[in-house]
């Protein structure tokens, strides 16, 4: 296994000046920052001509600190990457098959009010063609994390099985393998299958296959602790509130159980770097499985998602509007937004960071682009 130089050899990169080739970079992450798109954005590059780190922006409003190459925080459904990786090197080794069914892992799990574990696979869990319920869309659920209730509840726990009983709720909008439906629930059921094939937990299955071997030092698996480790940015929310002018709250502090295995890592640009660089190159899967990651489906479906994207396996294709396509993963949380995208030989690789969540995902278009331009192979 091949593992890049650590990110903490280029910390110092940030103090300097932007190197040629990065102003324009530079500049959309001043221009996302002064217009209000977020408190603070962090950006880390590997090209051809090395590593490179900007920010734009503070980490902290109240203390005006700069963002930091070293700083941890939440990825979201970045995190599915991780889960994919650790099922399609479990397929690798024989220990399951991605067309395997849940109920062959899980029995009696998926069943009833229009579902049926023998008629999905693992692989339709990990390309959102299950036509499983998201349990973060059940009506009950997501009050609980939205405006003032968000204080009452940040510290609960969530077991697995109980929020994949919540996506089962609601009936399924669509047939196994009938269309593309993005839903954290999928990602549930993948780590508890990882943790029936292991016999340990998917933390420890993350720790041994991923985050060791590849000395992410940052990278972790909170579970039930709400303290972010170590240096990281304050994470600020409008707690999804419908308040005019919106209100924005520190949740920096919170019980991510509710996210697991399919939004849960806390994570930073570095450690990204090295993670899906060696993903997109192909160190991390033997041939047949990075193809098998690789191979995409249309995003249109019932429930719209990001334009111009395809799903694979824990990772999507996104055309930018230079009619570039970039590769690998991104995800949002209370706080955060997180992408960690670049050219399919991940030679080229763009990880950063946004410590806030009201921009949305747009608010990269503009990164992306004058990073990548017209450049970039797809």
């Amino acid at each position: 296994m091949t593992v890049p130089p650590s990110s903490e050899a280029t910390a110092t990169a940030g103090a300097a000046p932007t190197p040629p080739g990065h102003s324009a970079l530079q500049q959309a992450m001043d221009r996302a920052a002064a217009q209000g798109g977020a408190p603070g954005i962090a950006v880390e590059v590997r090209d051809g001509r090395g590593a490179w780190f900007g920010s734009a922006g503070v980490s902290d409003t109240g203390t005006g600190r700069k963002r930091r190459p070293s700083e941890r925080f939440r990825i979201g459904s970045t995190t599915k990457a991780f889960t994919a990786t650790v099922v399609l090197q479990l397929a690798a080794e024989g220990s399951l098959g991605l067309d395997d069914t849940i109920e062959r892992w899980l029995p009696g799990l998926v069943s009833g009010n229009g579902y049926d574990g023998r008629t999905i696979t693992i692989r339709q869990l990990l390309n959102h063609t299950s036509g499983i319920s998201n349990y973060g869309n059940d009506p009950e659920f997501f009050k609980k994390g939205v405006g003032a209730a968000w204080f009452q509840h940040r510290y609960d726990t969530y077991a697995p099985e109980q929020l994949v009983r919540t996506g089962l709720a609601t009936p399924p909008p669509c047939a196994p393998g009938e269309a593309f439906l993005y839903s954290n629930t999928n990602y549930f059921l993948a780590a508890l299958i990882i943790e029936k094939a292991t016999g340990g937990t998917f933390g420890e299955a993350l720790m041994q296959r991923i985050v060791q071997p590849l000395a992410l030092t940052g990278t972790y698996l909170p579970g039930t602790e709400p303290a972010i480790r170590g240096p990281h940015p304050r994470h600020y929310s409008t707690l999804f509130a419908s308040d005019v002018p919106p209100r924005v709250h520190d949740a920096t502090e919170m019980n991510q159980s509710f996210a697991w295995a399919a939004g849960g890592i806390i994570s930073t640009t570095g450690d990204l770097q090295r993670f899906f660089g060696e993903l997109l190159r192909g160190h991390l899967l033997p041939a047949g499985q990075q193809q098998e990651m690789f191979t995409t489906v249309d995003t249109a479906g019932p429930v719209p998602w990001i334009p111009q994207t395809r799903y694979g396996l824990g990772v999507f294709s996104w055309t930018l509007p230079s009619g570039v396509t970039v590769w690998g993963n991104a995800g949002a949380t209370y706080g955060s937004w997180t992408c960690a995208l670049g050219s399919r030989d991940g030679e080229h690789l763009l990880t950063g960071q946004v410590n806030g969540d009201w921009s949305g995902l747009p608010v990269f278009d503009g990164i992306l682009t004058a990073e990548f331009g017209a450049a970039a192979g797809s």
